[in-house]
């Protein structure tokens, strides 16, 4: 999120950022009228030359269910060059697995430069994600690469496609084809090169594998289609914006002159896009629709994940005010589909992003806000009925692995402090309250990337004031076996600016609410004197600004106001996705700026 002055947000390039100091400093016009050299040089710390850069592990993916984790990392052979590394869990002992030579195109210059990359099932190919380019929010565009690990052979993937066009490349399950989608269709491409175009968008305002403004926007739905587990078939979004009226974007960042981008976008209460899903055989052939109810103009389909065996497809359907959402069943081959579950509110009901199968396929884990907490359930297949999961008065914040062996779901939770996070187990089959797996004396927000066989995670620790720590450990015991990244020149910086600690408080506003915020004070701070107050504010439904982690640019842009002689303030109003209850967060339905 970007610095927010008086509702408005800026861009963070040097001339920008000095921009915004002169607009603050001019609001507290008491103080002094220019920026001062002490700020100025510390904006372009921040916001230019990048001083304050996090160390992390740079792309993790666990190898072989855990037994490897992989990295990308600088080459110490080829000069500003990334290598793929792998290392054993268990010792640290490390090789480089696809060294920046191998990935250096004929005629090329220099090396590949990694922005993604996935194995085939069998690792025996190599497809790597480059020149990335922003489509709205994020990186979804650019080039991909084969490389075949056998014979060293490295191909460019879209045939005649322009540089950056192609999105979402994917192997399919047995690593011989590899799908993506170029200008609003849907291809795919075998290992020789042949490329088979599954859809023909008849009219551009037809789009084929990726999503239209709405469900990129307010959905996240972005990538637009999935492999079957055998690979012989792939299921898509198809949307069709007819009807909708164009809205015009003005940019007058990326040139001289501004430049009129035009885009179907549907005011509220105006026709919404019609969206289905179909299924293609990856050979090609005709698209078998499912058949979800009602009008697609006035419905959402926000999800969908293959059955583990590749039978069924289950589908996500919103109704238009989002207070329902129907889990479909559809049969792939026919279309037909019948409803195994359905999720209601008074308020919105949440897309449920998770969807995970149990049982071979005779039930699916469930988040849901119904019992006024967000907890798991686990929901039978055939509608026979649910089961709690989460048993405890506090909310589920997010998934963070399922161990059907054992019967364990680990989740992320913080029922005692909304401003923190930590990590949290609990039997599938609901006999017992959770338990806390994070350390008791780590109080912060934690993060985890927990390995396939649960034996191990990437877990990243940081307070607002205290940079992020990334270590490899056990689980469940939660042993630390190896620092991944201590940000040992960062907390030295940190330290040496001199800053007062941010004070974390509460505001008791009356009938039980009470509400968190965090305050920064200038190093000089005097309690006698009068000082001219900030306020950060978003207060809406996607986003917390009282979290007591690490808040980079943000954070580093608000205590650099303080030092010249401000108090900043943020408080999180109800409606925020704090987890403190669903009662917490859809007060606001209806009714977004109306309460504190």
């Amino acid at each position: 999120m970007l610095p927010v002055i008086a509702g408005r947000q800026f861009y963070r390039c040097s001339s920008v950022a000095l921009a915004i100091a002169a607009i603050v400093l001019a609001v507290g016009g008491a103080l002094r009228a220019q920026t001062s050299a002490t700020l100025n040089a510390e904006l372009e710390r921040i916001f230019v030359r990048d001083e304050y850069k996090v160390e992390t592990v740079a792309q993790p993916a666990w190898v072989e269910a855990g037994a490897r984790y992989a990295a990308v990392e600088p080459s110490t052979a080829v000069a500003g060059a990334q290598d793929i590394v792998e290392y054993d869990t268990a010792t640290g002992q490390r090789s480089v697995v696809v060294a920046a030579s191998a990935l250096k195109p004929a005629g090329a210059a220099a090396p590949l430069s990694i922005d993604g990359y996935t194995w085939s099932a069998d690792r025996a190919r190599l497809l790597v994600f480059t020149n990335a380019k922003k489509v709205w929010r994020q990186n979804t565009r650019g080039d991909y690469w084969v490389l075949d690990r056998a014979s060293g052979a490295l191909r460019k993937l879209g045939g005649d496609a322009a540089p950056s066009t192609l999105m979402f490349a994917k192997f399919s399950g047995d690593g011989a084809r590899v799908a993506y989608v170029r200008d609003r269709d849907l291809y795919v491409e075998d290992s020789a090169g042949a490329v088979t175009r599954l859809t023909k968008a008849e009219t551009d305002r037809i789009v084929n594998g990726t999503s239209d403004w709405v469900y990129e926007e307010e959905l996240d739905l972005r990538d637009g289609f999935r492999w079957s587990p055998d690979g012989r078939r792939l299921a898509y979004w198809q949307f069709d914006t007819t009807g909708i009226d164009d809205f015009t974007l003005i940019n007058d960042t990326d040139s001289l002159y501004p430049a009129l981008t035009r885009i179907p976008y549907p005011k509220a209460g105006t026709t919404n896009s019609a969206a289905r899903i179909g299924v293609v055989e990856a050979a090609g052939g005709p698209t078998t629709w499912v058949e979800a109810p009602g009008d697609p103009r006035n419905t959402y389909l926000p999800r969908m994940a293959w059955a583990e065996d590749g039978r069924a497809l289950a589908v996500q359907q919103l109704n238009r005010l989002q207070n329902r959402n129907d889990v479909l069943i559809a049969d792939p081959r026919t279309g037909a589909v019948k409803r195994a579950h359905r999720d209601e509110s008074k308020a919105w009901v949440e897309v449920a992003d998770d969807f995970t199968w149990l049982e071979g396929g005779r039930a699916f884990l469930w988040m849901s806000e119904k019992d006024g907490w967000r907890h798991l359930y686990r929901v039978a297949t055939d509608g026979s009925g649910e089961r709690l999961i989460t048993k405890f008065d506090g909310d589920v914040i997010d998934v963070s692995a399922l161990d059907a062996v054992a019967e364990w779901v680990y989740f992320l939770a913080s029922p005692a402090a909304a401003t923190e996070q930590y990590l949290y187990r609990a039997r599938l089959d609901g006999g017992t309250a959770p338990e806390r797996v994070t350390p008791g004396a780590l109080r912060g927000f934690h993060t985890y990337n927990v390995s396939p066989d649960l034996r191990w995670a990437f877990h990243t620790w940081s307070r607002m004031d205290v940079p992020p720590v990334t270590e490899l450990v056990s689980l469940p015991d939660h042993r630390v076996a190896r620092m991944l990244a201590d940000n040992a020149p960062l907390k030295r910086k940190v330290a040496a600016a001199a800053n007062l600690p941010t004070e974390f408080f509460t505001v008791d506003i009356g009938g039980g609410v009470t509400l968190d915020g965090w305050m920064m004070k200038p190093r000089t701070f005097d309690p006698a004197r009068k000082y001219p107050l900030l306020v950060f504010v978003y207060g809406e439904p996607a986003s917390q600004t009282v979290v007591d982690r690490w808040g980079a640019r943000t954070a580093l842009f608000h205590r650099a106001l303080a030092n010249e002689g401000f108090i900043v303030v943020s408080v999180d109003n109800r409606g925020t996705p704090a987890p403190k209850g669903a009662a917490w967060r859809k007060v606001v339905y209806g009714s977004i700026g109306d309460l504190s």
